[in-house]
């Protein structure tokens, strides 16, 4: 198992369909002695979202209902949700986005999941007195292990943009599809923050610390993950391209339905709060990539 090549642990792993009330409240059942839960499980395709929008609210909320039903059934109240920037905050007036940032009903059925998930958590909350949940607003998570022994293997045609880029400079992909360069941006790409996943990984072991310490200062909080720091597309490509002295083929399409021409993070809050902050840069974020997908494609020959 990977983890275990990364940690010496094996963790136990437990598949069952967590839209499956009775599968989920079994598992819970059986493990009341858990300190909380992490959540991670959601549809998250935008492009896809908008597509097909009954089957994110029904993943992303059944998953998500039967979760928090079955562990306060059993008395495990400490909660980590995985939630969005982009797709909570939509086209923000000013940048840097700070987690006082007004949510907008996001532009796509997967947004909406998040921002209706936060709203459910406030709920309970209110409900239920125990009962406490950092929900942790991702902006552009990115990257692979250092190790190159775990990264982000998608099916089918990738929707995010570094696994694109390395399928397409291995030669899975014929080119990479740019979607647009008509943006009111430096260039005319999309602007994201992109956070290395490990940076990420990192913060959910502080935020789990916050909830088990009691550190939390209201019983639902909110931090942004990510490095204040904005690039466009065509900055990564060219990070991409100076790093692993390669030179990708793409061409530019049409606009992507969902997508947001800018947005980065404001994370003084994260900072001061979690005392969490990035460590990795974007050539980190590319070269771990870039020998992720290499590993992944020995593997496969």
């Amino acid at each position: 198992m990977r983890i275990n090549k990364i940690t010496g642990v094996n963790p136990k792993f437990i598949k069952i369909d967590l839209k499956d009330t009775l599968a989920t409240h079994s598992v819970f059942n059986e493990h009341k002695d858990a300190s909380g839960v992490i959540h991670f499980v959601a549809h998250k395709a935008v492009g896809e979202a908008v597509d097909q929008p009954l089957k994110y609210y029904k993943n992303n909320f059944y998953s998500l209902l039967n979760t928090l039903e079955a562990q306060s059934k059993n008395g495990i109240n400490n909660f980590i949700f995985s939630s969005s920037s982009a797709t909570l905050y939509g086209i923000p007036d000013i940048l840097l986005i700070t987690e006082k940032n007004e949510t907008q009903r996001p532009f796509s059925p997967y947004g909406n999941t998040k921002k209706v998930a936060e709203e459910i958590l406030d709920d309970l909350i209110r409900s239920n007195k125990a009962f406490s949940a950092i929900s942790l607003r991702y902006f552009n998570s990115i990257g692979a292990h250092e190790s190159g022994e775990i990264g982000e293997p998608p099916n089918g045609i990738p929707n995010n943009l570094m696994p694109y880029i390395t399928q397409t400079a291995v030669g899975i992909r014929e080119k990479l599809m740019i979607y647009v360069n008509d943006y009111p941006t430096k260039d005319g790409t999309p602007i994201r923050d992109y956070i290395h996943i490990v940076d990420l990984a990192k913060a959910h072991v502080i935020a789990v610390e916050r909830l088990l310490n009691k550190d939390q200062e209201t019983a639902l909080e909110f931090f942004n993950l990510g490095t204040g720091i904005g690039y466009s597309v065509l900055d990564v490509i060219n990070a991409f391209e100076a790093v692993t002295n390669s030179k990708l083929n793409y061409e530019i399409t049409g606009r992507r339905d969902g997508d947001v021409p800018q947005f980065y993070a404001a994370t003084d809050l994260t900072k001061e709060k979690l005392g969490w902050t990035v460590q990795k840069g974007l050539d980190e974020i590319v070269s771990s990539s870039w020998n992720w997908e290499q590993n992944l494609r020995n593997e496969t020959q």
